[in-house]
Protein backbone atom coordinates (compact mmCIF):
# COMPACT_ATOMS: atom_id res chain seq x y z
CA UNK A 1 0.00 0.00 0.00
CA UNK A 2 1.50 3.44 -1.24
CA UNK A 3 2.29 5.39 1.78
CA UNK A 4 -0.30 8.46 2.47
CA UNK A 5 1.59 12.20 1.70
CA UNK A 6 1.33 13.64 4.63
CA UNK A 7 2.41 10.60 6.77
CA UNK A 8 5.47 11.04 4.02
CA UNK A 9 5.88 14.37 4.96
CA UNK A 10 5.84 14.45 9.02
CA UNK A 11 8.53 11.56 8.76
CA UNK A 12 11.04 13.34 6.67
CA UNK A 13 10.10 16.57 9.15
CA UNK A 14 11.04 14.33 11.46
CA UNK A 15 14.16 12.90 10.22
CA UNK A 16 15.19 16.63 9.02
CA UNK A 17 14.81 17.62 12.83
CA UNK A 18 16.85 15.15 14.05
CA UNK A 19 19.83 16.12 11.85
CA UNK A 20 18.93 19.83 12.87
CA UNK A 21 19.05 18.58 16.51
CA UNK A 22 22.61 16.40 16.44
CA UNK A 23 24.18 19.21 14.55
CA UNK A 24 24.08 21.41 17.83
CA UNK A 25 26.28 18.87 19.34
CA UNK A 26 29.49 20.03 19.55
CA UNK A 27 33.05 18.70 20.51
CA UNK A 28 33.97 19.65 24.23
CA UNK A 29 36.85 21.53 23.10
CA UNK A 30 34.41 24.06 21.61
CA UNK A 31 31.82 24.72 24.70
CA UNK A 32 33.71 23.15 27.88
CA UNK A 33 35.60 26.04 30.37
CA UNK A 34 38.29 25.08 32.44
CA UNK A 35 41.68 26.22 33.68
CA UNK A 36 44.14 24.34 31.85
CA UNK A 37 45.30 22.38 34.57
CA UNK A 38 41.98 20.98 35.15
CA UNK A 39 41.45 19.80 31.64
CA UNK A 40 41.96 16.51 30.61
CA UNK A 41 45.21 15.02 29.51
CA UNK A 42 45.13 15.31 25.52
CA UNK A 43 44.80 11.12 24.84
CA UNK A 44 41.47 10.95 26.96
CA UNK A 45 40.21 14.16 25.32
CA UNK A 46 41.02 12.99 22.00
CA UNK A 47 39.33 9.37 22.58
CA UNK A 48 36.06 10.93 23.49
CA UNK A 49 36.03 13.16 20.91
CA UNK A 50 37.07 11.06 18.38
CA UNK A 51 34.27 8.37 20.13
CA UNK A 52 31.51 10.64 20.06
CA UNK A 53 32.52 12.58 16.16
CA UNK A 54 32.64 8.94 14.71
CA UNK A 55 29.13 8.37 16.39
CA UNK A 56 27.67 11.39 14.86
CA UNK A 57 29.24 10.56 11.65
CA UNK A 58 27.03 7.61 11.51
CA UNK A 59 24.04 8.36 12.94
CA UNK A 60 23.80 11.06 9.78
CA UNK A 61 24.35 8.85 7.58
CA UNK A 62 21.57 6.62 8.90
CA UNK A 63 19.58 9.62 8.96
CA UNK A 64 20.26 10.33 5.00
CA UNK A 65 20.12 6.77 4.35
CA UNK A 66 15.87 6.53 5.76
CA UNK A 67 15.49 10.02 4.17
CA UNK A 68 16.81 8.53 0.35
CA UNK A 69 14.57 5.51 1.12
CA UNK A 70 11.68 7.33 2.15
CA UNK A 71 11.66 9.50 -0.98
CA UNK A 72 12.20 6.65 -3.14
CA UNK A 73 11.50 2.95 -2.57
CA UNK A 74 9.85 3.73 0.49
CA UNK A 75 7.08 5.51 -1.18
CA UNK A 76 5.77 1.79 -1.62
CA UNK A 77 5.98 0.41 1.58
CA UNK A 78 3.84 2.18 3.78
CA UNK A 79 3.75 4.17 6.80
CA UNK A 80 3.80 1.41 8.95
CA UNK A 81 6.75 0.02 7.68
CA UNK A 82 8.06 3.54 7.39
CA UNK A 83 7.24 4.55 11.19
CA UNK A 84 8.88 1.44 12.13
CA UNK A 85 12.00 2.32 10.43
CA UNK A 86 11.99 5.86 11.96
CA UNK A 87 11.13 4.27 15.45
CA UNK A 88 14.66 2.44 15.23
CA UNK A 89 16.53 5.33 14.15
CA UNK A 90 15.60 7.49 16.85
CA UNK A 91 16.55 5.24 19.58
CA UNK A 92 20.18 5.42 17.95
CA UNK A 93 19.59 8.99 17.69
CA UNK A 94 18.82 8.84 21.78
CA UNK A 95 21.67 6.31 22.45
CA UNK A 96 24.15 9.12 20.81
CA UNK A 97 22.60 11.88 23.17
CA UNK A 98 22.92 9.38 26.26
CA UNK A 99 27.21 9.06 25.34
CA UNK A 100 27.64 12.78 25.33
CA UNK A 101 25.35 13.34 28.27
CA UNK A 102 27.80 10.85 30.40
CA UNK A 103 30.90 12.28 29.07
CA UNK A 104 29.18 15.80 29.13
CA UNK A 105 28.65 15.30 32.86
CA UNK A 106 32.31 13.89 33.65
CA UNK A 107 34.06 16.87 31.92
CA UNK A 108 31.62 20.14 33.11
CA UNK A 109 32.53 19.22 36.56
CA UNK A 110 36.07 19.76 35.70
CA UNK A 111 34.74 23.92 35.45
CA UNK A 112 34.01 23.56 39.59
CA UNK A 113 36.84 25.87 41.03
CA UNK A 114 39.42 23.39 42.60
CA UNK A 115 37.42 20.33 42.10
CA UNK A 116 38.10 20.37 39.01
CA UNK A 117 42.19 20.95 39.76
CA UNK A 118 41.62 18.01 42.08
CA UNK A 119 39.80 15.55 39.36
CA UNK A 120 43.32 16.37 37.26
CA UNK A 121 45.41 15.45 39.68
CA UNK A 122 43.53 12.04 40.36
CA UNK A 123 44.01 11.52 36.70
CA UNK A 124 47.81 11.45 37.12
CA UNK A 125 47.27 9.34 40.39
CA UNK A 126 45.09 6.61 38.38
CA UNK A 127 47.78 6.75 35.46
CA UNK A 128 50.44 6.11 37.86
CA UNK A 129 48.76 2.73 39.71
CA UNK A 130 47.92 1.50 36.17
CA UNK A 131 51.07 2.00 34.86
CA UNK A 132 53.43 -1.21 35.55
CA UNK A 133 57.68 -1.34 34.14
CA UNK A 134 57.32 -3.59 31.46
CA UNK A 135 55.32 -3.40 28.13
CA UNK A 136 52.67 -6.09 29.69
CA UNK A 137 50.30 -3.68 28.35
CA UNK A 138 48.92 -0.42 26.84
CA UNK A 139 47.39 1.61 29.48
CA UNK A 140 44.47 3.37 28.91
CA UNK A 141 43.26 7.05 29.64
CA UNK A 142 41.72 7.78 32.57
CA UNK A 143 39.43 10.11 34.06
CA UNK A 144 37.62 10.94 37.19
CA UNK A 145 34.70 12.77 38.67
CA UNK A 146 33.01 13.34 41.32
CA UNK A 147 29.81 11.87 43.03
CA UNK A 148 27.26 11.26 46.34
CA UNK A 149 27.76 8.49 47.53
CA UNK A 150 30.43 5.93 49.45
CA UNK A 151 31.91 3.99 47.21
CA UNK A 152 33.97 4.66 44.40
CA UNK A 153 33.10 2.42 40.75
CA UNK A 154 34.59 2.39 37.69
CA UNK A 155 33.33 1.65 33.94
CA UNK A 156 36.47 -0.04 31.91
CA UNK A 157 37.89 1.07 28.68
CA UNK A 158 36.91 -1.12 25.90
CA UNK A 159 33.88 -2.25 27.81
CA UNK A 160 30.34 -1.80 26.33
CA UNK A 161 28.30 1.56 26.12
CA UNK A 162 24.78 2.34 26.42
CA UNK A 163 23.63 2.04 23.00
CA UNK A 164 26.92 0.69 21.66
CA UNK A 165 30.76 0.96 20.98
CA UNK A 166 33.54 0.58 23.05
CA UNK A 167 34.21 3.28 26.02
CA UNK A 168 37.20 4.86 24.94
CA UNK A 169 38.63 5.73 27.98
CA UNK A 170 38.41 4.27 31.88
CA UNK A 171 36.15 6.29 33.68
CA UNK A 172 36.51 6.20 37.73
CA UNK A 173 33.38 7.72 40.17
CA UNK A 174 34.82 9.05 42.94
CA UNK A 175 32.91 9.47 46.22
CA UNK A 176 32.84 13.30 46.91
CA UNK A 177 33.21 12.45 50.76
CA UNK A 178 36.40 10.82 50.37
CA UNK A 179 37.89 14.40 48.83
CA UNK A 180 40.74 15.54 50.59
CA UNK A 181 42.97 12.87 52.56
CA UNK A 182 45.28 9.84 51.64
CA UNK A 183 41.93 7.33 51.75
CA UNK A 184 40.82 8.57 48.04
CA UNK A 185 43.97 6.68 47.12
CA UNK A 186 42.19 3.82 48.77
CA UNK A 187 39.12 3.80 46.95
CA UNK A 188 40.24 5.01 43.25
CA UNK A 189 43.43 2.27 43.13
CA UNK A 190 41.06 -0.09 43.83
CA UNK A 191 38.94 0.60 40.84
CA UNK A 192 42.52 1.41 38.99
CA UNK A 193 42.71 -2.82 39.86
CA UNK A 194 40.05 -3.50 38.31
CA UNK A 195 40.43 -2.06 35.04
CA UNK A 196 44.31 -3.87 35.71
CA UNK A 197 42.51 -7.10 36.27
CA UNK A 198 41.18 -6.60 32.79
CA UNK A 199 44.04 -6.16 31.27
CA UNK A 200 45.88 -8.73 32.73
CA UNK A 201 43.29 -11.20 32.60
CA UNK A 202 43.85 -11.81 36.02
CA UNK A 203 40.21 -13.42 37.09
CA UNK A 204 40.18 -15.64 33.80
CA UNK A 205 43.39 -17.18 35.05
CA UNK A 206 42.62 -17.60 38.93
CA UNK A 207 39.00 -19.17 38.67
CA UNK A 208 39.99 -22.65 37.39
CA UNK A 209 42.66 -22.70 40.31
CA UNK A 210 39.92 -21.80 42.78
CA UNK A 211 37.71 -24.65 41.45
CA UNK A 212 40.68 -26.85 41.60
CA UNK A 213 40.37 -25.77 45.19
CA UNK A 214 36.91 -26.78 45.54
CA UNK A 215 37.40 -30.29 44.80
CA UNK A 216 40.20 -30.79 46.74
CA UNK A 217 39.59 -29.45 50.23
CA UNK A 218 36.00 -31.14 50.74
CA UNK A 219 36.37 -29.78 54.67
CA UNK A 220 36.55 -25.73 52.92
CA UNK A 221 35.14 -26.20 49.74
CA UNK A 222 32.37 -23.67 50.77
CA UNK A 223 34.91 -21.30 51.80
CA UNK A 224 36.87 -21.41 48.11
CA UNK A 225 33.06 -21.47 47.12
CA UNK A 226 33.44 -17.97 48.11
CA UNK A 227 36.57 -16.84 47.40
CA UNK A 228 35.92 -17.90 43.57
CA UNK A 229 32.63 -15.51 43.98
CA UNK A 230 34.30 -12.57 45.14
CA UNK A 231 37.80 -12.92 43.27
CA UNK A 232 37.05 -9.74 40.73
CA UNK A 233 36.44 -7.58 43.92
CA UNK A 234 39.62 -9.12 45.78
CA UNK A 235 41.79 -9.09 42.77
CA UNK A 236 41.21 -4.68 42.98
CA UNK A 237 41.71 -5.09 46.44
CA UNK A 238 45.01 -6.93 46.17
CA UNK A 239 46.01 -4.41 43.72
CA UNK A 240 45.22 -1.62 46.30
CA UNK A 241 47.25 -2.73 48.81
CA UNK A 242 50.02 -3.55 46.40
CA UNK A 243 50.41 -0.16 45.73
CA UNK A 244 49.34 2.15 48.67
CA UNK A 245 50.09 -0.32 51.65
CA UNK A 246 48.53 0.13 54.81
CA UNK A 247 46.75 3.08 53.55
CA UNK A 248 44.87 1.12 51.27
CA UNK A 249 43.48 -1.02 54.22
CA UNK A 250 42.70 2.20 56.63
CA UNK A 251 40.54 3.27 53.26
CA UNK A 252 38.59 0.22 53.46
CA UNK A 253 37.67 0.21 57.18
CA UNK A 254 36.41 3.96 56.08
CA UNK A 255 33.84 2.85 53.09
CA UNK A 256 32.76 -0.03 55.24
CA UNK A 257 32.19 1.22 58.82
CA UNK A 258 28.82 0.58 58.67
CA UNK A 259 26.25 -0.06 60.85
CA UNK A 260 26.62 -4.16 62.13
CA UNK A 261 23.80 -5.84 60.32
CA UNK A 262 25.46 -4.31 56.92
CA UNK A 263 28.95 -5.22 58.25
CA UNK A 264 28.67 -9.28 58.51
CA UNK A 265 26.22 -9.35 56.06
CA UNK A 266 26.26 -12.48 53.29
CA UNK A 267 24.59 -12.27 50.11
CA UNK A 268 25.37 -14.66 47.98
CA UNK A 269 24.35 -12.87 44.61
CA UNK A 270 26.85 -9.94 46.02
CA UNK A 271 30.28 -10.14 44.26
CA UNK A 272 32.38 -7.96 46.96
CA UNK A 273 33.10 -10.04 49.96
CA UNK A 274 31.45 -9.73 53.13
CA UNK A 275 32.52 -6.32 54.69
CA UNK A 276 34.52 -7.75 57.95
CA UNK A 277 36.07 -10.18 56.31
CA UNK A 278 37.38 -8.30 53.73
CA UNK A 279 38.77 -5.82 55.79
CA UNK A 280 40.68 -9.27 57.41
CA UNK A 281 41.74 -10.23 54.23
CA UNK A 282 43.22 -7.21 53.47
CA UNK A 283 45.20 -7.12 56.30
CA UNK A 284 46.09 -10.74 55.16
CA UNK A 285 47.25 -9.49 51.95
CA UNK A 286 49.39 -6.19 53.95
CA UNK A 287 50.97 -8.85 56.12
CA UNK A 288 52.09 -11.34 53.13
CA UNK A 289 53.13 -8.58 50.68
CA UNK A 290 54.72 -6.31 53.52
CA UNK A 291 56.01 -8.45 56.53
CA UNK A 292 54.68 -6.30 60.07
CA UNK A 293 53.33 -6.42 63.25
CA UNK A 294 50.90 -3.60 62.10
CA UNK A 295 48.62 -5.75 59.77
CA UNK A 296 47.76 -8.35 62.96
CA UNK A 297 47.26 -5.23 65.17
CA UNK A 298 44.73 -3.57 62.62
CA UNK A 299 42.84 -6.99 62.08
CA UNK A 300 42.27 -7.58 65.67
CA UNK A 301 41.58 -3.50 66.17
CA UNK A 302 38.98 -3.93 63.55
CA UNK A 303 37.30 -6.81 65.55
CA UNK A 304 37.04 -5.20 68.93
CA UNK A 305 35.33 -2.51 66.68
CA UNK A 306 32.71 -5.55 65.20
CA UNK A 307 33.52 -8.57 67.41
CA UNK A 308 31.95 -12.12 66.34
CA UNK A 309 30.33 -12.74 69.37
CA UNK A 310 26.72 -13.20 69.03
CA UNK A 311 26.57 -14.30 65.22
CA UNK A 312 24.13 -16.89 64.23
CA UNK A 313 25.71 -20.49 63.94
CA UNK A 314 25.39 -20.42 60.22
CA UNK A 315 27.76 -17.36 59.66
CA UNK A 316 30.10 -18.63 62.54
CA UNK A 317 30.77 -22.03 60.35
CA UNK A 318 31.56 -19.87 57.43
CA UNK A 319 33.74 -17.86 58.97
CA UNK A 320 35.97 -20.34 60.58
CA UNK A 321 35.80 -22.06 57.57
CA UNK A 322 37.34 -19.06 55.93
CA UNK A 323 39.52 -18.50 58.55
CA UNK A 324 40.96 -21.89 57.97
CA UNK A 325 41.69 -21.48 54.17
CA UNK A 326 42.39 -17.81 54.48
CA UNK A 327 46.73 -18.42 54.22
CA UNK A 328 45.72 -21.11 51.49
CA UNK A 329 44.46 -17.97 49.38
CA UNK A 330 46.59 -15.38 49.98
CA UNK A 331 49.46 -17.48 49.36
CA UNK A 332 47.82 -18.50 46.03
CA UNK A 333 47.25 -14.79 45.37
CA UNK A 334 51.08 -13.55 45.89
CA UNK A 335 52.21 -16.43 44.19
CA UNK A 336 50.13 -16.52 40.99
CA UNK A 337 51.83 -16.18 38.05
CA UNK A 338 49.32 -15.25 35.02
CA UNK A 339 50.36 -15.55 31.50
CA UNK A 340 50.60 -12.43 30.19
CA UNK A 341 53.17 -11.75 33.15
CA UNK A 342 55.39 -14.16 31.54
CA UNK A 343 56.30 -16.20 34.39
CA UNK A 344 56.64 -13.13 37.02
CA UNK A 345 53.52 -12.87 40.15
CA UNK A 346 51.69 -9.75 40.74
CA UNK A 347 54.28 -9.43 43.55
CA UNK A 348 57.15 -8.83 41.65
CA UNK A 349 56.01 -6.53 38.78
CA UNK A 350 54.38 -4.14 41.54
CA UNK A 351 57.80 -4.33 42.87
CA UNK A 352 56.53 -4.09 46.70
CA UNK A 353 59.98 -4.64 47.83
CA UNK A 354 60.26 -1.01 47.50
CA UNK A 355 57.84 -0.38 49.24
CA UNK A 356 57.94 -1.75 52.88
CA UNK A 357 56.85 0.00 56.17
CA UNK A 358 60.64 0.65 57.40
CA UNK A 359 61.04 2.12 54.00
CA UNK A 360 57.65 4.28 53.73
CA UNK A 361 58.48 5.80 57.17
CA UNK A 362 61.98 6.57 56.08
CA UNK A 363 61.16 8.70 53.46
CA UNK A 364 58.25 10.26 55.41
CA UNK A 365 61.08 11.56 57.79
CA UNK A 366 63.10 12.61 54.75
CA UNK A 367 60.31 14.66 53.21
CA UNK A 368 59.72 16.31 56.55
CA UNK A 369 63.30 17.42 56.13
CA UNK A 370 63.10 18.19 52.58
CA UNK A 371 59.65 18.60 51.08
CA UNK A 372 60.63 18.83 47.64
CA UNK A 373 61.27 15.00 47.94
CA UNK A 374 57.76 14.30 47.89
CA UNK A 375 56.97 16.03 44.77
CA UNK A 376 59.87 14.62 42.55
CA UNK A 377 58.10 10.86 43.65
CA UNK A 378 55.58 8.60 41.82
CA UNK A 379 51.71 9.75 43.07
CA UNK A 380 51.03 6.14 44.64
CA UNK A 381 54.93 5.94 46.33
CA UNK A 382 53.42 9.32 48.09
CA UNK A 383 50.26 8.09 49.33
CA UNK A 384 51.69 4.98 50.28
CA UNK A 385 54.13 7.08 52.27
CA UNK A 386 51.43 9.06 53.73
CA UNK A 387 49.34 6.37 54.95
CA UNK A 388 51.84 4.20 56.94
CA UNK A 389 52.72 7.93 58.18
CA UNK A 390 49.01 7.96 59.38
CA UNK A 391 49.14 4.42 60.57
CA UNK A 392 52.11 5.43 62.72
CA UNK A 393 50.57 8.40 64.57
CA UNK A 394 53.33 10.28 62.46
CA UNK A 395 50.08 12.54 60.73
CA UNK A 396 47.26 13.95 61.34
CA UNK A 397 44.09 14.17 59.31
CA UNK A 398 44.33 18.58 58.83
CA UNK A 399 47.65 18.11 57.77
CA UNK A 400 47.01 14.87 55.64
CA UNK A 401 44.64 16.56 53.90
CA UNK A 402 46.44 20.05 53.17
CA UNK A 403 49.55 17.96 51.59
CA UNK A 404 46.99 15.79 49.39
CA UNK A 405 45.07 18.76 47.67
CA UNK A 406 48.46 20.74 47.04
CA UNK A 407 49.71 17.42 45.99
CA UNK A 408 46.92 17.27 43.64
CA UNK A 409 47.06 21.04 42.16
CA UNK A 410 51.10 20.28 41.72
CA UNK A 411 50.87 17.24 39.55
CA UNK A 412 47.68 18.67 37.43
CA UNK A 413 49.79 21.86 37.04
CA UNK A 414 52.87 19.65 36.05
CA UNK A 415 51.06 17.91 33.45
CA UNK A 416 50.00 20.65 31.80
CA UNK A 417 53.41 22.45 31.68
CA UNK A 418 54.76 18.93 30.48
CA UNK A 419 52.07 18.89 27.85
CA UNK A 420 52.19 22.58 26.43
CA UNK A 421 56.24 21.77 26.22
CA UNK A 422 54.98 18.46 24.04
CA UNK A 423 52.89 20.67 21.80
CA UNK A 424 55.38 22.92 21.57
CA UNK A 425 58.06 20.01 20.09
CA UNK A 426 55.28 19.00 18.04
CA UNK A 427 54.77 22.39 16.26
CA UNK A 428 51.47 23.80 14.59
CA UNK A 429 51.24 21.04 11.97
CA UNK A 430 50.88 18.25 14.81
CA UNK A 431 48.47 20.73 16.29
CA UNK A 432 46.29 20.91 13.39
CA UNK A 433 46.34 17.24 12.79
CA UNK A 434 44.62 16.84 16.47
CA UNK A 435 42.17 19.38 16.03
CA UNK A 436 40.82 17.51 12.69
CA UNK A 437 38.71 14.80 14.74
CA UNK A 438 36.15 17.90 15.71
CA UNK A 439 35.72 18.80 12.34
Amino acid sequence: MAMHPLAARMLEHEARALLSRLSRVRPFALHETMVPAAALLPRAQVGIERYLVAGRHELRGMVQGFLDWLRGPGQEAGAEAAQRRFSLLRLKFNAVLTQFDMFNAVITQRSEHEVGVWMSGLDILCADALALPGRYYEVPPIICYLDRGVGAAIRRARTRLPGGGANPVSIIRVPRERMVGSGIASSLVHEVGHQAAALLDLVASLRPVLRGMQRGASGERQAWMLWERWISEIVADFWSVARVGIGSTYGLIGVVSLPRPFVFRLSTDDPHPVPWFRVRLSCAIGDALYPHPQWAQLAALWETLYPRDGLDPERQEIFACLDASLPGFVALLVNHRPRLLAGRTLAEVLEVEKRQPAQLVARFAAWNRDPGGMYRASPTLVFAVLGQARANGLLGPEDESEIVARLLGYWALRSTFEMSSACAVVGTSGLANAMRIAA
